[in-house]
């Protein structure tokens, strides 16, 4: 019979370890959190690093030597020989239309002729036909049809999203959709964090009368909402023909009241001065910003409001204009990248979001990195949690078949992800 000594007492002890990882990108919050200009570019990469995890937290960070010096490893730990590969934090999806019923498909060859986003919705399409499709379906169908998607967006290394409601517009379909995002939050591997949004666009019942519904919004959804403790944030899309300025204003500074954060979806398709808007309210973050005036942004800037920004979204409308990635950087906005996945533009894919952040917004490898871990954490209020590999937080790290994080936007198309570790344990082997 074996005993053990005192030296192995004295050791960390691990349920998984990660060993020999060509390189580990830790984002250490010494860097910050949220990055923000040059320090964007700051990985904290260690060589030959190594991870020790216990009872699903990281326990210790450091060089592979270091570990097998420092880390208890017996019969009973998993092990994880990460040679030649990439070690990060899981991606944080920090805006995701996440709860509805339905496809779209059909709106590609709608947009391949010509028509705008808004010509698309004033025929019936768009949002609203996903409303309908929405409100008929059952609690069951939605959490269903939720966890094909989650379980898509874990295979592609994504291991906390931020889930939105929006295609209920109605108290009871709104409470609806966030109950099924609860128990898929519940349920499922990946962490969901609710955001409520009641204000994504004006139901057919109320064509003409957004005031009215508004106050719908404010008076019934916004209460019930918040007492069922359903959600954390409060959006609003904010953009012409939709909902206005101080529509907006009212409607989250309602939500403020009964407790939940504000975020906005501002300056898609035409500047209302959103940007400004999201400053004076300080919201958490905002979602788009393609069309949004220097102004605005700098006053963004000093506010320290973070701009979630979503090239999947133009892509797929085929705009011509992105997001200006490069000035925000030079401002000093905190940048975080998400797929923005909703029937308009359905991809589960972090990966992809980080390919064309580089192509088409000009960000470098290390900026789109940075955007989707450890700013995006912070762009949901979990940097204390997630989007870094520290002692102490959550063990959700992606192990990538590739060498270095260059090939992150270099080879692009195919799936990289080789291991998804979870709360510590194994949940994907794509290899």
């Amino acid at each position: 019979m074996s005993t053990m000594s005192n030296k192995d007492n004295e050791k960390i002890p691990a349920d998984l370890v990660i060993l020999n990882a060509h390189e580990l990108v830790t984002m250490d919050r010494k860097f910050g959190a949220p990055r923000i200009g040059k320090k964007m570019e700051e990985l904290a990469i260690i060589n030959d690093g190594a991870v020790a995890v216990k009872d699903g937290k990281i326990t210790f960070v450091g060089s592979t030597k270091d570990l097998l010096e420092k880390v208890q490893i017996t019969s009973s730990t998993t092990k994880i020989d990460a040679s030649d590969k990439l070690v990060t934090p899981g991606f944080i999806d920090s805006h995701v239309h996440l709860i509805f019923a339905g496809s779209r498909e059909n709106e590609l060859a709608m947009k391949l002729a010509g028509k705008t986003y808004l010509e698309i919705l004033d025929a019936g399409g768009g949002i609203l036909k996903t409303v309908r499709e929405t409100r008929k379906a059952s609690i069951d169908d939605l959490v269903f049809n939720g966890k094909i998607i989650l379980d898509k967006m874990l295979r592609h290394g994504t291991t906390t999203v931020e889930a939105k409601s929006g295609y209920g517009l109605s108290t009871k379909d709104e409470i609806k959709s966030l109950e099924a995002a609860k128990t898929l939050n519940d349920t499922h591997p990946i962490d969901v964090v609710s955001t409520f949004l009641g204000a994504h666009a004006i139901p057919p019942e109320f064509k003409g009368k957004t005031d009215e519904y508004v106050d719908l919004v404010i008076s019934d959804m916004i209460p019930k909402i918040s007492e069922k403790g359903l959600a954390e944030f409060c959006d609003v899309f904010c953009e012409k023909g939709i909902f206005s300025i101080e529509q907006t204003r009212r409607i989250l500074l309602a939500a403020e009241n009964h407790g939940l954060e504000k975020i906005i979806h501002i300056d898609e398709i035409v500047d209302t001065n959103g940007a400004a808007l999201a400053a004076e309210l300080k919201a958490v973050q905002t979602g788009h910003l393609l069309q949004s005036n220097d102004s605005g942004l700098q006053l963004m800037a000093k506010a320290g409001v973070i701009a979630t920004l979503l090239p999947g979204t133009p892509f797929c409308l085929m705009l011509k204009d992105y997001a200006p990635a490069r000035k925000m950087i030079e401002y000093g906005i905190p940048i975080a990248i998400a797929t923005d996945l909703n029937p308009n533009c359905w991809t589960e894919s972090m990966l992809m979001v980080i390919v064309l952040s580089c192509y088409n917004m000009k960000m470098s490898p290390a900026e789109a990195l940075t955007a989707a871990t450890i700013n995006a954490a912070c762009a949901i209020q979990r940097e204390n949690e997630v989007g870094s590999i520290e002692v102490g937080k959550k063990a959700d790290i992606v192990i990538f078949d590739v060498p270095n994080y260059y090939f992150l936007s270099y080879q692009f198309g195919i799936n990289l992800v080789s291991k998804v570790v979870k709360n510590g344990k194994i949940v994907i082997e794509n290899s």
